[in-house]
């Protein structure tokens, strides 16, 4: 006998439809980077007065095919109308639900050097809902700075008590490749339950914890790979 799938209270009509997709179809990672992606232009035409959006207008200003976009858009339901388009509003709403970014999220950074530094300083942060509580460093000359969006830098022995005072969600690293893996711990044993780590080495963290590892370097080497083989190809 087949199991049984219990909606929560309170979704009914399409969106139970849309619920039940999301919750029994494995959704590619591709997909989901790429509704990110579909989110940019869509914000800066719901500014605009722009009101409907072909899937063919939305492929172009993101660099990938019509097809693609109405295939990640499928996963979740139906949207738009055909022949018509998607309404601008409509879809950037609906995407921000999937994506969790119609709410806002408490972070903080731990390594206060230029990376990190720029991280924390970055508006765009703040403009998508994620909003920077506190900033660790473990180096002595930078603990009790105030850094120019207001946070002091405090001591990573404080790590622990800010995080579960503030009710700090997603932590992101940004030290030194040898720390890092301390940190992870840090922020685990202290209840962070999601971390984005710019440290170019791969941490571990314990089951039920998430983990986005972020290297620039696999970024220029996919870059570096092309590019050699467009000069292979004399394309340019």
């Amino acid at each position: 006998m087949a199991s049984q799938v219990l909606i929560p209270s309170g979704i009914s009509g399409t969106n139970q439809a849309k619920w039940l997709m999301t919750k029994t179809k494995k959704i590619p990672v591709p997909t989901i980077e790429r509704l990110a992606r579909y989110s940019r232009p869509l914000e800066d035409l719901s500014g605009s007065g722009d009101v409907v959006i072909s899937s063919v207008r939305l492929a172009e200003l993101c660099g990938v095919t019509s097809p693609q976009v109405r295939k990640d858009l499928a996963y979740f339901g139906e949207f738009g109308t055909r022949g018509v388009g998607y309404n601008v509003e409509d879809l950037l709403k609906e995407i921000k639900k999937i994506l969790a970014t119609d709410q806002e999220w408490t972070l903080c950074i731990v390594g206060i050097g230029n990376l990190g530094n720029a991280l924390v300083e970055n508006e765009n942060f703040r403009k998508r809902g994620y909003n920077f509580l506190a900033a660790f460093d473990s180096d002595p000359k930078k603990v009790g700075h105030t850094l120019s969006c207001g946070l002091t830098i405090e001591p990573s022995r404080n790590m622990a008590q800010l995080i579960q005072k503030l009710h700090i969600e997603i932590g992101i690293i940004a030290t030194p490749p040898f720390d890092a893996q301390k940190v992870t711990n840090l922020l685990t044993d202290s209840g962070i339950k999601a971390i984005l780590n710019f440290a170019p080495i791969q941490v571990r963290v314990p089951e039920g914890c998430l983990v986005e590892n972020v290297d620039f370097t696999v970024s220029l080497e996919n870059i570096v790979y092309h590019l050699r083989d467009i000069s292979k190809k004399g394309l340019f």
